[in-house]
């Protein structure tokens, strides 16, 4: 096995190498869960460049079921302002960029855990990801395996965001429940489906208000176009807006 050097300079900037890249479900950034392990059924694979493609780079990975994906936000601008707003703030209320976590940042780096569905072997490795929240052709810089006893800290405080965002109900239509019926994937994309739109991706500043705009998000194959309704007071739901699947547009 060849031994590569990497030099460490003191420097005020630094260059890293792109280890691979994600071949993802989510064509598109909008409508991404904002944190991974939202969506349980999102799938990437994550496909190594040379030399990193080595399989002794990966040797005894398997082991591990979670990992660590350090990455670049590489649809994000390269400027950044030492102040943003959250969405989950309602996308008015300001906070240190450091405080948050935000695409909009010094050098764009990202780091999600992802689980570790398997590995291909063609005949390089590609790691097979669920719960991932990277969009399609991310970079990615490096992996770790996730070890629950050194990475999670019970008694953690979370700042502005103490619990995960609140669900949306989503209601798929007759011609669009066929139409998922009627593909060898149409469960799991169902449950991508839901997991995704739940969320409620439209901006903040939509929610909690009358909006009669459609909206489209794009998973896999698929344009998913969906509205969203007011909630019927007397229904019992605890939440005041549901989402209505109206199409699915294949894309060419």
């Amino acid at each position: 096995m060849t031994t590569h050097d990497t030099s460490s300079p003191i420097s005020a900037t630094m260059t890293l190498d792109i280890i691979g890249t994600i071949e993802s479900c989510y064509p598109d950034k909008f409508g991404i869960p904002r944190q991974p392990g939202l969506a349980p059924s999102a799938t990437a694979l994550l496909r190594f460049n040379a030399p990193f493609d080595h399989p002794d780079c990966v040797r005894g990975l398997e082991q591990f079921s979670h990992l660590w994906i350090s990455f670049i936000f590489h649809q994000s601008p390269e400027r950044w302002t030492p102040l943003i707003r959250p969405p989950r703030l309602g996308g008015n209320t300001r906070i240190g960029v450091f405080a948050s976590r935000s695409t909009h940042r010094p050098n764009r780096l990202g780091l999600s855990l992802v689980e570790l569905a398997g590995i291909e072997y063609t005949p390089t490795p590609a790691l097979i990801l669920r719960g991932h929240d990277l969009v399609d052709t991310t970079p990615v810089v490096d992996i770790k395996p996730y070890l629950p006893w050194a990475d999670s800290a019970i008694e953690a405080r979370a700042g502005f965001a103490p619990e995960p965002p609140p669900l949306l109900e989503v209601r798929l239509s007759d011609d669009c429940q066929r139409t998922l019926d009627e593909r060898p994937d149409g469960k799991d994309l169902a449950a991508l489906i839901r997991e995704v739109l739940s969320q409620d991706p439209r901006p903040a500043y939509r929610r909690h208000k009358p909006d009669e705009r459609s909206y489209g998000v794009r998973l896999h194959d698929l344009d998913v176009c969906f509205h969203v309704e007011a909630n019927e007071p007397a229904s019992g739901l605890d939440h005041d807006s549901i989402i209505v699947v109206d199409r699915l547009v294949q894309m060419s």
